[in-house]
């Protein structure tokens, strides 16, 4: 009889926690797990065969921008929000209207950056949202290197607009299509490079883009690419106020042109890469290297002229002094007898003082010959070098190259 009762007891608590455990049931865990075994893992297909995925909104943020490779690094967040009505309940049974679920269990959609030479799509966390009627709610973000071949011609006052072009893994049959409500940008500064506005815009239905627009911050290329090769060609016309002679000034010029060289040499790997539209600041540095180079020749030039008076250099001047050497050999040998040689001696050194002189006024002559031209030289080449760098700096910031941005397209 004990053990009879004992049996029934356990069994009426066995009944209990079967209605105990229906009564969990109806709670949000056991909704989920109700929502899991289902096992939906496949894209929700309607008659027409196109989903809807709608794009809350996208958070556009620049990475970096790579004038090597010409490649815009972006990151995008996006909150999508789509359909299925398979998971859709009863509120009358669960008393719900949300409900979140492991993003592995359920179909989510994929977003691909069309021009991205990279383009990687993670889930910003391990869950989602499902509202009662069957809608779904998550965050993604996509990491996309973009081939953009960003115009460099005004750097560094550079400027241009990059597309990144947003699809869904298929837009014709059976596929998905994307319906992008919203685009701001989450920060505007990157470096060098500042991206000024984003708008979303489309060249068709299926074919829509996020346009950056970027622009680069003029102040660091400026200081250590512009001002570098203005101060040196400043140098170089500061140096006219060297005299010809001595060497001071040759040296001097040739010391500039060696900086100069050692300065491109070390900027080589600092330059952006080429393009179809090439940086004009490489055409700048090769002219201003022509300036000084043509600069430091002019300059030995005239130096030549100043202390030869002759430009030909396999050719003696005219006009040289008499050797001192023979006239002092004539004055030692002679010896004075009669005022006939005393005539003839005094004649001969005459002859010398005159041939001083005239050497004297010569030499005087191509110096102050010499000296006017290298006085013309500098102010046609301070004009010039000034009107050029005045027309060089107006083309950097006022001229337009146009690129084709949309050959990813066909």
């Amino acid at each position: 009889m004990l053990r009879f009762l004992r049996n029934w007891k356990a069994l009426l608590l066995s009944l209990l926690t079967v209605g105990c455990g229906d009564a969990v049931c109806t709670s949000r865990r056991c909704l989920a797990e109700m929502l899991i075994k289902k096992g939906l893992l496949s894209q929700p297909q309607t008659e027409n065969c196109t989903h809807v995925i709608k794009v809350l909104f996208i958070e556009y943020q620049t990475l970096a921008v790579d004038t090597k490779n010409l490649r815009l690094i972006s990151r995008l967040q996006a909150k999508i929000e789509w359909s299925d009505p398979e998971l859709k309940w009863n509120t009358s049974d669960y008393d719900y209207e949300d409900v979140v679920l492991p993003v592995g269990k359920v179909w989510t959609p994929e977003i691909l950056v069309t021009n991205g030479i990279e383009s990687t799509m993670k889930h910003n966390s391990k869950d989602l949202l499902v509202l009662s009627d069957g809608t779904l709610r998550h965050s993604v973000v996509i990491n996309a290197a973009v081939n953009c071949e960003v115009n460099l011609f005004n750097y560094p006052f550079a400027f241009d607009s990059c597309p990144v072009a947003i699809q869904s893994w298929s837009d014709t049959g059976c596929g998905s299509k994307l319906v992008i409500k919203e685009v701001f940008s989450a920060d505007g500064s990157q470096g060098d490079w500042q991206t000024d506005y984003v708008e979303l815009q489309n060249k068709s239905d299926s074919r829509q883009y996020i346009l950056v627009n970027l622009s680069i911050k003029p102040t660091n290329p400026f200081i250590t690419l512009l001002m570098p090769s203005i101060l040196i060609l400043l140098a170089d016309m500061v140096s006219f106020a060297l005299p010809l002679g001595g060497g001071e000034r040759n040296c001097f010029k040739v010391t500039l042109v060696l900086s100069f060289t050692v300065f491109l040499n070390i900027l080589n790997d600092i330059l952006p890469g080429d393009s179809s539209c090439s940086p004009i600041i490489r055409t700048h540095f090769c002219i201003c290297l022509v300036f000084l180079v043509f600069s430091m020749l002019v300059s030995l030039v005239l130096t030549r002229l100043a202390i030869d008076g002759s430009l030909i250099f396999c050719c003696g001047s005219k006009g040289t002094v008499p050797d001192n050497t023979e006239v002092k050999a004539d004055v030692s040998v002679v010896q004075i007898s009669s005022p006939e040689e005393d005539g003839g001696m005094l004649k001969k050194v005459v002859n010398f003082l005159e041939a001083v002189d005239a050497d004297t006024l010569k030499k005087d002559r191509d110096l102050k010959f010499a000296n006017k031209l290298d006085k013309t030289f500098f102010w046609f080449y301070s004009i010039g070098g000034t009107m050029y760098f005045i027309a060089m700096i107006m083309v950097m910031v006022k001229y337009r190259c146009v690129v084709n941005h949309f050959e990813f397209w066909y």
